[in-house]
């Protein structure tokens, strides 16, 4: 069982829940204002490699750098991060002292360059994959099945985008009962229409439901919706930086 610090109350209503791109039913859903930039999907194939690398920050800031070497940062990221949880990244690639890593921020799929030094690494040989087309998931350790089910993804013009994601985050809604469900995860991914929504940047999430007769069809904003079985025993199981792919 992974240890995972789970973030709930004042941070919840504040933050996450909030303004989790597609999250809810789309009945009411509008899109927000911003400008239609073009978000582009990171590639969307299974990672089949034995694992992937987390890189936790180690600092209260990170600078990010669009190439290795640069000397001035591109960006500076905070951590903990806007929900109140340690800022963490997938990794790309490794080179020296330099590491490529996956960011969570618009467009979808951009990456950028840190310092080793100023994250830790760790590891996970597991993986969550979203099937769309089939309205299912799947985790893997390695190549072994440990667990499927069936989700609700994006309908209309609030899709599900297609890509490499990680979890970003870990919440307890302070109602398990809720549209919610038992807990979410945070995605480092956006909605690709919804530049803003309900006072958050669209961001997107797998989190449980109170609708398990949504599931294995489209029903969201774009957000994942699992079982809340499913979301508790993920909660239990799959660290922070999993890596999480949604299939085109």
């Amino acid at each position: 069982m992974r240890q995972v610090k789970i973030h709930t109350g004042a941070l919840l209503a504040a933050g996450l829940i909030a303004g989790l791109a597609g999250c809810g039913s789309s009945d009411n859903g509008r899109s927000g204002d911003g400008p239609p930039d073009a978000d582009r999907p990171a590639a969307a194939e299974p990672q089949r490699q034995s694992g992937a690398e987390i890189a936790t920050v180690r600092g209260r800031r990170i600078a990010v750098h669009r190439r290795k070497g640069d000397g001035a940062a591109w960006k500076a990221l905070s951590s903990p991060n806007e929900m109140g949880a340690t800022r963490v990244f997938l990794v790309d690639a490794k080179d020296g002292d330099w590491l490529k890593v996956l960011l969570p921020i618009r467009p979808n799929g951009s990456t950028g360059w840190v310092r080793a030094s100023d994250v830790t690494l760790s590891s996970t040989t597991h993986r969550v994959e979203i099937d769309p087309k089939a309205f299912t998931f799947t985790v893997f350790d390695g190549d072994k099945v440990l667990r499927t089910g069936r989700v609700a993804t994006g309908e209309g013009g609030t899709p599900t985008p297609a890509g490499r994601f990680y979890f970003t985050e870990l919440i307890r809604p302070p109602d398990p009962g809720g549209a919610y469900g038992a807990y979410a995860f945070g995605l480092s991914g956006f909605s690709p229409t919804l530049k803003t929504f309900a006072g958050g940047p669209g961001q997107l999430a797998v989190h449980g439901t109170n609708k398990a007769s949504a599931l294995g069809g489209k029903a969201s904003h774009g957000c994942v919706r699992v079982g809340n079985d499913d979301i508790t025993w993920m909660a239990k199981n799959l660290a922070i930086g999993t890596p999480v792919v949604v299939k085109a």
